[in-house]
């Protein structure tokens, strides 16, 4: 990479002062209203929602500056990637606590927390989860196929996964399924994506399994986002499709089994 000019520097150091202005203002409105969540009150758990939405108008201001620097710099604005993903994680983390971070789980396990946001419509938990793939999407992509990061994402995108799941309206899942129903489209929408979304995280888990960590929580993780799948089709009465996932968890549980038996005799 060539030397980066004055001229360049100065250009750089305008464009970018007025959203790090905005970055500052944002983070200032977020702790503002974080000091006042004390509890799990209806109240608070819409504040969290807010700011999970908030979060990802953050991690926009950090992927255009990043944008800034590779225009007027040439070059990758790393502390700025860095800080759009952090800001994801923070987003997922709202939710979580909104809606817990459980993967195999039963509706009963956190239907106390869905009610508390039962007020809010699908249509707008659909473009919230949709929002928040886009972004880890644009980060992922903006740190380029060789970063330092790549199987971080991972487990973000896992995380991802199980929020997306978790804020769907169980209670009447089945009923909005009719065509006749307001925001049917939304709700169909938002469905395809998480069982998307369950198969892309076991599949990643796997991967990271596989090629990078050897660790077998990874692969736990990896049969636990497939349970969810099959517990899906399960409930909308896919029998064949919660088959198909049954099996290939037996496979995938199977291969984990052997080579946790390899690795203990190995250590003998």
């Amino acid at each position: 990479m060539g030397k980066i000019s004055a001229v360049a520097k100065q250009r750089y150091s305008e464009k970018v002062k007025k959203y790090k202005a905005e970055v500052e203002q944002m983070l200032g409105r977020e702790r503002s209203i974080a000091s006042t969540i004390r509890d799990d009150s209806d109240e608070a758990c819409f504040k969290r929602l807010g700011l999970a939405d908030e979060r990802l108008n953050l991690a926009s201001r950090y992927l255009l500056l990043n944008r800034v620097s590779v225009a007027l710099l040439g070059v990758r604005g790393e502390a700025f990637l860095n800080d759009a993903r952090k800001s994801c994680y923070q987003s997922v983390i709202f939710l979580e606590e909104t809606v817990t971070d459980l993967i195999d789980a039963g509706y009963s396990e956190y239907s106390e927390q869905l009610e508390r946001i039962e007020s809010v419509p699908d249509d707008a938990r659909y473009r919230l989860v949709r929002k928040l793939g886009f972004t880890i999407e644009a980060v992922e992509q903006s740190f380029g196929e060789n970063s330092k990061w790549k199987w971080s994402f991972v487990e973000l995108e896992g995380r991802f996964a199980a929020v997306a799941k978790n804020i769907l309206n169980m209670k009447s899942l089945v009923a909005g399924l009719d065509p006749r129903s307001d925001h049917y489209e939304e709700r169909l929408a938002h469905l395809a994506l998480v069982k998307r979304l369950q198969q892309r995280a076991a599949d990643r888990y796997r991967e990271r399994y596989e090629l990078s960590t050897l660790r077998l929580d990874d692969f736990k993780l990896a049969i636990a986002h497939l349970a969810a799948l099959r517990r899906l089709h399960l409930l909308l009465g896919e029998a064949d499709l919660a088959e198909t996932v049954k099996k290939r968890m037996e496979v995938w549980k199977q291969k984990m089994d052997s080579d946790d038996k390899r690795e203990s005799s190995n250590k003998r």
